[in-house]
C-alpha cells in the first residue's frame, strides 16, 4: 500500500470534506459552504504542516474512522475526543503518525458538535468552483462520507508544527452561546415587543440544527407586518425568522435567497462557538448598537 490516499471504514453520523469555503458565487446561488468552525480547520492543518485552507474532515458527534494507505501525519482538533491508532491512545491536538495501514479512529466527542482530522498533504478531492468542501444544500463537492469511500491526498508540502506553536486545539464548547448581532434589515417587520424578547429571552440550541442553520427553541418573535416578502438576498450570520416565529441562525450551508424576513445579522467572529454548540445549549442574543461617525 504504497498510493497516496485513505479509506473510510467508519464514516460517523456526518462526515464531510471541508476547505475554508467556495466565495464569490452567491450571485449563481452557490453558498459559500466550508467548514463551520474555521478558526479550528485553520489549526488542524497547521498541526499537520498544510497550508492553513487545505481540505480536511469535518465530524459530527460521533467521529469517524479510516484507514490511510500511505504513512501520514494526521491531527484531530476541535471537539475533544478520543483517538486511538490500531486502537491505541494517541494525542488529540497534536500530530499522530499513523502507519500505512493502520487504523486511525475518531471517537464520540466528550464535549462541543464538531472534530477536524486534517492528514499531511490535505484531502486532495477534486475542487469545484474553487473548493473542495462539500456543501449540503446545493449538492456541490464531494458527497458526505460513507463506508468503503477512499479519497486521494495530496503531497506534503510542509513539516508538522509544533503544538506549542499552533496554539490552544479549540476553545470549549460553548457552556452558554453569546451572539453578538445588528438589528436589520427587516426588524421593522416585528413588535417592539418581539425585539425585547430577542434582545432579553434565553432560547436554547435546537437538536434539528445542522450545516445549513442554527435552529433555536425558545420564545416566538411576533411580527408586526403579515404581507409576504418577495425573496431577498441571504448572508452567513442572518437571523431569520420562519413561520414558527423561532430565530433560525444561517451558517455554511445557507440559502442565498429567502422569503422570510432577517430580524438581525449575527457578527461573523462568534458563528465559529456555534458549530460547537451542542442541542439543549443556552443561545442569547446581544444586539450591538451602530457607533456614531461623530
Amino acid at each position: 500500500m504504497t498510493d497516496r490516499a485513505l479509506s473510510v471504514v467508519r464514516s460517523g453520523a456526518l462526515t464531510t470534506v471541508q476547505d475554508l469555503g467556495r466565495y464569490g458565487h452567491a450571485h449563481l446561488g452557490v453558498p459559500r459552504s466550508g467548514a463551520l468552525d474555521p478558526p479550528t480547520l485553520r489549526l488542524a492543518n497547521r498541526l499537520v504542516g498544510n497550508p492553513e485552507g487545505a481540505a480536511a474532515l469535518e465530524t459530527t458527534l460521533d467521529g469517524c474512522a479510516v484507514r490511510p494507505r500511505c504513512a501520514v501525519t494526521a491531527a484531530v482538533a476541535g471537539a475533544p475526543c478520543p483517538v486511538l491508532v490500531d486502537g491505541r491512545p494517541a494525542p488529540w491536538g497534536a500530530p499522530v503518525r499513523v502507519p500505512a495501514g493502520a487504523l486511525l479512529e475518531v471517537g464520540r466527542v466528550v464535549s462541543g458538535v464538531r472534530s477536524y482530522v486534517a492528514f499531511g498533504g490535505g484531502v486532495a478531492v477534486e475542487p469545484v468552483l474553487g473548493s473542495r468542501s462539500t456543501d449540503l444544500l446545493s449538492g456541490l463537492g464531494p458527497a458526505p462520507l460513507r463506508d468503503g469511500t477512499v479519497l486521494p491526498l495530496g503531497p506534503v508540502t510542509g513539516r508538522a508544527a509544533p503544538v506549542d506553536a499552533c496554539g490552544q486545539p479549540t476553545q470549549a464548547p460553548p457552556a452558554e452561546l453569546v451572539l453578538r448581532i445588528r438589528l436589520g434589515p427587516r426588524h421593522d417587520w416585528f413588535t417592539g415587543a418581539a425585539l425585547r424578547t430577542l434582545a432579553t429571552r434565553v432560547y436554547r440550541v435546537s437538536a434539528a440544527s445542522n450545516r445549513i442553520g442554527l435552529r433555536t427553541d425558545g420564545p416566538p418573535l411576533e411580527r408586526a407586518v403579515s404581507a409576504e416578502l418577495p425573496s431577498e438576498g441571504m448572508v452567513t450570520g442572518a437571523v431569520q425568522v420562519p413561520p414558527d416565529g423561532r430565530p433560525l441562525v444561517f451558517l455554511a450551508d445557507h440559502p442565498t435567497t429567502g422569503g422570510y424576513p432577517v430580524v438581525a445579522v449575527v457578527a461573523e467572529r462568534d458563528l465559529p462557538a456555534a458549530a460547537q454548540a451542542a442541542p439543549g445549549t443556552p443561545v442569547r442574543f446581544v444586539v450591538v448598537r451602530h457607533r456614531s461617525s461623530g
